[in-house]
């Protein structure tokens, strides 16, 4: 008689990775399919319903649930001890375990320095290329005689294993404000202004906009017209472009609407420029109270602005003369500007 279906368990966490897993064009088909195995088996369909959706075989599919059964609960404290690692062990469950025979021919020395070398940046080998490839990775691996020969393939595996991702590069920006615990008051000053933007827009309806500008946008137009669609054939767009100089858009962000609203778009982003801007933004709510949180461009903190709003919000408030700044002494955060 058949034995009892192993019983899988799925954290949500693990769920997502899973779900990931199977539908993933770039996976290998045997790492998808087990993916699809182990999703419906959390499901607890049957283990010939789950042979049946996904093409293969009852042994199979038991083979692949008590996998997961077997190593689930160490999937578990990994999950909660180190969760960046959590997705390429969930990978490492449902790949072919090692097979007997000879070692692998690269050894953990080897690795090391291959590591090593993706975290280098290509310029450092000499290499007119800002990111690795593959391929470019090879090709150095093999000049530093680091190894006599590895594949594209293996070069792939060892970077997923490393959790390592040359190819990608995210943006970070750098305080300039030197101090840890002034910096964390601006942090939590923002933060704060955001988190309590709904509550203020319910109490008395202020609109809290996060304003910023994108400068140096080209405007196109294709030097001939598109091609549409035809069956068979994809729609086909003129190469060819003609210049129409560059415009600036200065936009608003409704931080509780969460939509952009009256932006502004011209030729230069001037002190005037961005007084209008806000002066116009204002108008689209007159009597609301208003929060804008900027950057520290000097033109949003200009003595145009400052009169601006000082004459909207403290008509008779005297204004000091505004004396030179230094770089260095300008706000390294966000900051925020209320009107109203």
């Amino acid at each position: 008689m058949p034995g009892k279906a192993a019983v899988v368990s799925v954290s949500d966490k693990q769920l997502r990775v899973l779900k990931k897993l199977s539908v993933s064009k770039s996976e290998a088909p045997m790492l998808v399919q087990r993916a699809k195995i182990t999703l419906l088996a959390h499901e607890e369909r049957s283990n010939g319903a789950i042979a049946q959706a996904v093409g293969l075989n009852r042994i199979d599919v038991g083979k692949w649930r008590r996998r997961w059964r077997d190593t689930q609960e160490q999937l578990a404290a990994l999950e909660a001890r180190e969760p960046q690692r959590l997705a390429e062990a969930i990978r490492e469950t449902l790949r072919d375990a090692p097979r007997p025979g000879c070692g692998g021919a690269i050894t953990a020395e080897q690795v090391t320095q291959i590591q090593a070398l993706a975290c280098e940046t290509p310029s450092v080998s000499g290499r007119p290329i800002t990111h690795w490839t593959h391929r470019e990775l090879r090709d150095e691996i093999l000049k530093r005689a680091i190894v006599p020969k590895i594949s594209l393939g293996h070069v792939g595996t060892l970077l997923r294993k490393s959790a390592l991702k040359p190819h990608r590069c995210e943006q970070w920006l750098n305080t300039t404000e030197k101090d840890p615990e002034v910096f964390a008051r601006q942090v939590e000053e923002v933060c704060q202004t955001y988190l309590e933007a709904p509550q203020r827009y319910a109490a008395d309806g202020t609109r809290t906009v996060s304003v910023d500008e994108m400068t140096g946008l080209q405007a196109l137009e294709r030097a001939a017209p598109d091609k549409e669609l035809i069956p068979g054939e994809a729609a086909k767009r003129e190469f060819e472009y003609i210049r129409h100089g560059t415009t600036t858009l200065i936009g608003n962000w409704d931080v509780v609407q969460g939509a952009m609203f009256a932006e502004t778009s011209g030729p230069t982003r001037t002190e005037a420029d961005f007084v209008a801007h806000i002066q116009r933004t204002v108008a689209t709510d007159p009597e609301a109270p208003w929060v804008f949180l900027l950057d520290n461009l000097n033109v949003h903190w200009s003595a145009s602005l400052v009169e601006w709003i000082r004459d909207v919000c403290e008509p008779a408030r005297e204004l000091g003369k505004k004396r030179p700044t230094r770089r260095a002494e300008k706000p390294s955060q966000p900051t925020t500007v209320s009107v109203g």
